[in-house]
Order: C-alpha cells, then sequence, then structure tokens
C-alpha cells in the first residue's frame, strides 16, 4: 500500500513538471491521436475484409502488380519496411538531439518523437492489414504455419508476429511517460522503456523474415513462384539481413556516440551479438555471397543516415558504426570448412572465427574511428566473453536460418539444435547481465586546474587534471572529459598523460549556459564522474556547479558518474524499483517467447498442408478434398467470387471470372 501511495504522489506531481514526464496536454493529445490512429486502422482492415471499404483494395493490387507477391505478404512488408527507416531515422535524430540539448519541452516538441510514433504504428498497421489481406480462394493462401482466427480466416504467422512487435513497441511510448514520472527524465539511450522502442523495432525484422518464408512457401504449393519480380529476391537476400545489422547495430548507440553510462565491454560484447546472429543466420538461410550485399546494406545506410542526414544535414552529433566485413568473411569461411546444412557445427565454427578474427579486426577498427577507443585492459575479458558471446550468437542464428530454411533443411534433421539453441540463449542474457553491476570509487578525487581558451559569456578552456590517489587511472578504460547538451556537439575529449596520476585536456571545452562538462573515469567495473561545470536546473530541481576562474583550480570528489549524467534521476523505493524493471523484463521476456514459437511453428510445418480444406466450391469429383485437382490445380469459384480484382496469376485455374464467355 505504501508504494501504491508512493507512486500516484510521484505520478501527481509530475503532472506539472515536464521535468518528470508530459504534460497533460500532451497526453490527451497522444491519446486523441492514438485513438483516431487506431480507429483508421480497424475500419481499414475489418472494412476491407468485409467489403464494405475500398481503399485498401487499392493498395493490394499496387502491391501485387509491382511485387509479384501475393498481398497479404507484399503489402504488410513494404509497409513494415518504409516504417522501419521511418522510426529509425527518427531513433538517431531524438537520440543526437538528447544527446546536444538535453531533455525535451515536451513530448511533441521533440520533431524527432513524430518519426519514431508514425514508424511504430506503421508496424503494427501493416501487422494487422497482413492478418486481413489474406483469401481462403487463392491458390497462394498462407500455408500451415497460419493460425486460424475464425471460420474461413486464416492469419498469416508473420503478420500475428509483426503486430505483436509493433504493438510491443506502442506500449513503450505510455510506459516511456510512466517511467519519466517515477524516475525521472532518462536522457541517454539505454533507459528501460527505450530499450523496449528499439527491441520491438529490430524484431520486427525477424516477423518480415517469417513472413517471406511463409510467401516463398505458398507461392511454390501455388506453382507461381516465377511471378515474383526479381527485385523483392534481392531485397529478400540483401534488404533484410543487411536492416537486421543495422537494428541490432542500434543497441550499441551510447557507444556510437561515445557517452556509454555502462562499462565498456558491452561495446564488443553487443557487436559479436549482431555479428554472430545475424551472419549466421542469412548464410544459412539465403545462401552464398547474400551477406556481403547486406554488409554493402548496412554500411551505405549507417552513412547515409549517421553522417549525410543527421550529422551534416540535421548538424546533430556524429555516430560512429563498426565495419563487419571481416565478420562476414569469417562465416564465409566457416561454409568452406564445414556444410550449412549442418547448422550447429557451422555454428560454431563461424562463431569461433568470428570472436577471434573478427573481433580481432573490430578491435584495430576501434582505434581508427570510434570516440571511445577499446583499451588493452578490456583485452583479458574481451578475449574470453568476445569468443563466447560469438558462438552463443552463433548457434542462436543458427536455429534461426535452419527454422526459416526448413523447406530445404528438414526439420527432422535439425531438430537437435532446440537445446544449444536455448542454451546459447540462456549464455547471452548471463553475459549481458554480468557487467550491469558498476559501482563508483568514493576514494578517488582530482585537482582540475583550467586556463581560459576564450573568455566571455561563451567561455572555453583548457584542462588540467591531477588525481588522488596517483594511481587511479593507471588501468583505466577510459579516462575523458565529457562535455554535452549545450545546444552544440557532443565533446569526448581522451585526456592525455603528462605524468604519473597528471591529465590534461586535448582541445578547448566550455563551461557556459547549458553545457555540462564533466571528467569521467572507468577503472574495473567502477564508473565515476567528477563535475567541472554544469548550470543550475529548477525543474529537476539540481544546484549548479562553478567552474573555477582561469589560472585556478578547485579540488572535488569522484562520485557516480550515472549521477553526472542523468541529472534529472529520482530515487525511488526498491519496491517500486523491482516492480518497475520485472515489468519490462517480462514484457520483453514474453515478446522473445512468442518470436521463439514462431520460429519453431515455420520449422515444423515445413513439407506439411494446411489442416482446413478449401471452400466447397473449390472442389469438383476429382479433387482430393483440400481443393486440389488430380493434375494440381485449384478450382476457381463459380459465378462472382471477387476474381475480377486479382492479377490473372493469383486466380486459381481451371473457370474463368465471372462474366467471361465460359461462364455465361
Amino acid at each position: 500500500m505504501s508504494a501504491f501511495s508512493s507512486t500516484s504522489a510521484v505520478l501527481a506531481v509530475s503532472l506539472e513538471n515536464n521535468a518528470g514526464g508530459a504534460s497533460a496536454a500532451d497526453l490527451g493529445l497522444a491519446g486523441a491521436v492514438g485513438g483516431f490512429a487506431l480507429i483508421f486502422v480497424l475500419m481499414g482492415g475489418l472494412g476491407h475484409r468485409g467489403e464494405l471499404i475500398p481503399t485498401l483494395g487499392w493498395f493490394e493490387r499496387f502491391s501485387e502488380r509491382v511485387s509479384g507477391q501475393p498481398a497479404w505478404a507484399s503489402l504488410p512488408c513494404g509497409l513494415a519496411i518504409i516504417s522501419l527507416i521511418t522510426a529509425l531515422f527518427g531513433l538517431y535524430w531524438d537520440v543526437s538531439l538528447h544527446i546536444d540539448k538535453g531533455r525535451d519541452e515536451g513530448v511533441f516538441s521533440n520533431p524527432s518523437h513524430w518519426f519514431i510514433l508514425g514508424g511504430l504504428y506503421g508496424i503494427f498497421a501493416a501487422g494487422f492489414f497482413a492478418i486481413c489481406l489474406g483469401r481462403e480462394e487463392r491458390a497462394d493462401r498462407p500455408g500451415p504455419t497460419a493460425v486460424r482466427i475464425g471460420p474461413d480466416w486464416y492469419a498469416p504467422l508473420g503478420g500475428i508476429m509483426m503486430m505483436v512487435t509493433g504493438l510491443f513497441s506502442l506500449i513503450a511510448f505510455p510506459l516511456d511517460d510512466f517511467w519519466h514520472r517515477l524516475f525521472g527524465q532518462d536522457v541517454t539511450l539505454w533507459g528501460p522503456t527505450h530499450l523496449m522502442l528499439i527491441g520491438g523495432a529490430v524484431m520486427t525484422l525477424l516477423a518480415i523474415a517469417i513472413m517471406q518464408a511463409e510467401v516463398v512457401r505458398a507461392m511454390k504449393t501455388a506453382g507461381v513462384m516465377h511471378k515474383e519480380l526479381a527485385w523483392v529476391r534481392h531485397l529478400r537476400v540483401v534488404w533484410l539481413p543487411g536492416g537486421l545489422l543495422v537494428g541490432m547495430s542500434a543497441f550499441q548507440g551510447e557507444f556510437d556516440f561515445g557517452v556509454p553510462q555502462f562499462q565498456m565491454i558491452f561495446h564488443p560484447l553487443l557487436i559479436m551479438l549482431a555479428a554472430g546472429l545475424t551472419l549466421v543466420m542469412a548464410r544459412i538461410w539465403l545462401g552464398r555471397g547474400g551477406m556481403f550485399g547486406a554488409i554493402g546494406f548496412f554500411l551505405i545506410a549507417r552513412f547515409l543516415l549517421d553522417v549525410v542526414i543527421v550529422h551534416n544535414a540535421l548538424g546533430e552529433s556524429l555516430a560512429h558504426f563498426p565495419l563487419y566485413i571481416v565478420e562476414a568473411l569469417c562465416v564465409e569461411a566457416a561454409a568452406l570448412i564445414v556444410s550449412t546444412r549442418r547448422p550447429l557445427a557451422f555454428g560454431l565454427t563461424a562463431g569461433a572465427l568470428i570472436g577471434t578474427v573478427g573481433l580481432a579486426a573490430e578491435w584495430g577498427w576501434s582505434h581508427v574511428w570510434m570516440p571511445l577507443p577499446w583499451s588493452t585492459e578490456i583485452l583479458p575479458e574481451t578475449i574470453a566473453l568476445g569468443l563466447a558471446m560469438a558462438v552463443a550468437a552463433s548457434i542462436l542464428g543458427a536455429w534461426i536460418g535452419a527454422r526459416l530454411s526448413a523447406d530445404d533443411l528438414p526439420y527432422s534433421e535439425t531438430r537437435h539444435l532446440r537445446w544449444p539453441a536455448v542454451g546459447a540463449s540462456v549464455a547471452i542474457f548471463a553475459m549481458i547481465a554480468l557487467p550491469l553491476f558498476t559501482k563508483a570509487d568514493s576514494d578517488v578525487s582530482a585537482t582540475v586546474a583550467l586556463s581560459n581558451v576564450q573568455g566571455g559569456a561563451e567561455r572555453t578552456v583548457k584542462t588540467t587534471v591531477t588525481l588522488t590517489p596517483r594511481d587511479a587511472a593507471d588501468k583505466a578504460k577510459w579516462l575523458t572529459i565529457t562535455s554535452w547538451q549545450g545546444d552544440g556537439q557532443l565533446i569526448t575529449d581522451r585526456l592525455q598523460r603528462v605524468s604519473q596520476g597528471v591529465y590534461r585536456s586535448t582541445q578547448p571545452v566550455p563551461v557556459y549556459g547549458e553545457w555540462k562538462t564533466m571528467v569521467r573515469l572507468h577503472v574495473g567495473n567502477s564508473i565515476a564522474g567528477l563535475p567541472i561545470y554544469a548550470p543550475e536546473d529548477r525543474a529537476i530541481p539540481a544546484p549548479g556547479v562553478a567552474a573555477p576562474g582561469g589560472g585556478d583550480s578547485v579540488t572535488r570528489d569522484f562520485y557516480s558518474d550515472r549521477q553526472l549524467l542523468q541529472r534529472e534521476l529520482k530515487p525511488q523505493s526498491d519496491a517500486i524499483t523491482n516492480v518497475s524493471y520485472g515489468t519490462v523484463l517480462v514484457l520483453a521476456l514474453g515478446l522473445l517467447a512468442m518470436l521463439a514459437w514462431g520460429l519453431h511453428r515455420v520449422g515444423t510445418t515445413a513439407g506439411r498442408t494446411r489442416a482446413s480444406a478449401l471452400p466447397d466450391w473449390m472442389q469438383d469429383d476429382h479433387g482430393d478434398g483440400n481443393g486440389n485437382r488430380s493434375n494440381g490445380a485449384y478450382i476457381p469459384a463459380p459465378a462472382s467470387n471477387g476474381y475480377e480484382e486479382l492479377p490473372e496469376w493469383a486466380r486459381p485455374p481451371g473457370r474463368e471470372t465471372a462474366g467471361s464467355g465460359a461462364e455465361r
């Protein structure tokens, strides 16, 4: 009861404080927009299925004409792809805005939120439309993976997965506001609800993969696979794994920008996770060479998004990114050693190569372009955990790839993958959880001396930092000065060693206006910070931190780095904290379990036929009870069946459409 009362009090106060959540007006507007959009999607999908609203049918026919795939797959996949690109742009713009400018004045004052919300809602709509578009009278109807909704209504499995992933991300929006009210605005990327937004969008790519596996199976069964246009096949081979790499790399965002709030070891671990899972999956499912197209797509997409659009065009901070090129070569090399028809052995081999050769390549790349190069202090744990993560991710990728390619790689030959995949998943969660636990050294202080580079209202300084004890940074994983949220681009300056315990900056840093400038020290599992300058923030409230004058110095203690990066943070009781984090965890595990079930269903239904018979009017005396003639053709409906709206190749062969000479 006390936890509930505390929560209610926090929520009531934060309604009047934009540092702790959206205003009542913003909440009302968000509810109105969301309600209208939901009604629009429901009317469009259900109205189309009930033949009451023709609008969706126009897009249905267009998507089939330009793709060659049936609309229940082509339209949702196309809409989901456009929506993902929109949401991805919004995400990187939003993160860069928070890094450069701080928290939002309101939910809708940040233009990037509209792109994120519109993109995620598009994913949800794509999944719902997929459920509504399947027609039982079609030769290329959803196959045995389909889920029965009602009489003569079967929804493609990928559509259900897509709608769930979109809903998962959309739920994170109100949860995010609730989180801000409880714990303060979290302007870093790795907030729990922020990860829900990203995770749901990333998992949408697996939903698209499931739907593509379904539609290929359905078109082969109907004998119309040749109708699929070449650009759609290339999209499946190149864009899908490349897009998954882009999505999996979004989790690395804090390291890409240079303001991580967790241990440095996370960076190589997350890269190994993305490389092992995505590249091994793609090689087993899509075959030889597709990975290099995927790598090309990843690099071009990230360059255009991060460098050209967000950094150069919009003037925000630059996000860096890994290469994955050597990892792709490692996977191809593994395929020369072990056949992909032995997915477990292939995954183990590929993982070993990725976790050694690929990891070494990314280590070198971090020293070429990353804002925080990997320190030699993390070398032992990187070698051990990096290899373990690459192998575990590759085993999981092998399981996913085997399930998606079950038509060519029968489930009976790969059923043994289930328990290795479960073990790999547990290992991945353990390796991600292990570095989450950090502390802050309370026995380290520093004397900070400033020398003016530019005086006046926009003062910038050079900094000399003298640590106590002098060996406090001898084994540092990073020692930097970070300046951010001052309405300018992020500065991450790696301090240069002058002598034992004495370090100096390599560039001027700002100590004026809204800038927050601090020294950050990461040693072992300790991440601590020392403020140099911070403005007063009455909305939180938080006192200002004055910078010493030019030629002067000040001695301050290091304390929790999190308190500096998240000044808005509000402590809560253990009960509220545990319930909040537990709720997010349960939702995330539920989503992952559902996706695992979907992938398993794709694998176990390979080679089967639909348990439900086709409508009676699609059968004749020579049929087999499932609507098939002895020559393998489907029988069309008498009189009018809506075939006039279907492309010629999608009409079951055997009769002409209503009104034609054969039926008059």
